[in-house]
Formats: C-alpha cells, sequence, structure tokens
C-alpha cells in the first residue's frame, strides 16, 4: 500500500470529498485507511447502569484506500506515489509531479 501512516491525504470520492485530513491508521489487510475528523460514524451505547443515560459516540470510520490521493509535502499537490531503489538498495516513495522523495 502506497499510504502510511501520518501521511496528508485529500479525499476524492464519498461524502466527505474535496476534505484533507491526516492518516490515522492504516488497515492494510482490508485497503482502508483511518482519516482524522474525515467519514464520521456515530456508535449507540446501552447505559451500563440503572439511572444512567445512554450515549453517541463518534469516531472516524474507514475509507478504501482508493478513494484518497496522497498530497505531496514538497509541492502540496495531489499526486499519485511513484517508486525509485536507492544505491543502497533501499525501495522509496516518489512524488510522480515534482519527482522528490516522499518520507
Amino acid at each position: 500500500m502506497n499510504i502510511k501512516k501520518n501521511d496528508k491525504v485529500k479525499i476524492i470520492a464519498g461524502k466527505d470529498k474535496d476534505k484533507e485530513g491526516k492518516v490515522v491508521q492504516v488497515l492494510t489487510g482490508y485497503n482502508k485507511v483511518v482519516v482524522e475528523g474525515l467519514n464520521i460514524k456515530f456508535k449507540n451505547l446501552r447505559p451500563r447502569k440503572q439511572g444512567e443515560k445512554g450515549q453517541r459516540i463518534e469516531y472516524p470510520g474507514p475509507i478504501d484506500v482508493s478513494n484518497v490521493l496522497l498530497i505531496c509535502p514538497k509541492c502540496g499537490k495531489t499526486t499519485r506515489v511513484g517508486h525509485k531503489q536507492l544505491e543502497n538498495k533501499k525501495k522509496v516513495r516518489v512524488c510522480r509531479k515534482c519527482h522528490s522523495e516522499i518520507e
């Protein structure tokens, strides 16, 4: 997967289209990412004790990785991610627009 934790991404499809945020969690087995403050879901919790009120909590839900684009930290544009192998056999991510390394 080309998106990593703490990357800044832009959502390109769905109810939060054209919004930007930071990746909080990457779910590699499901090909999904959780973006901070976006794709908000609600969960209703029942009261645990008698006389207590139930709660409604909000949490960011996972988004399919195909619906987000990485924002290059150097040029600030949304870009697809390329890969380049350095001389020391290390593989790095590369911006397709400004050709700078992303890390």
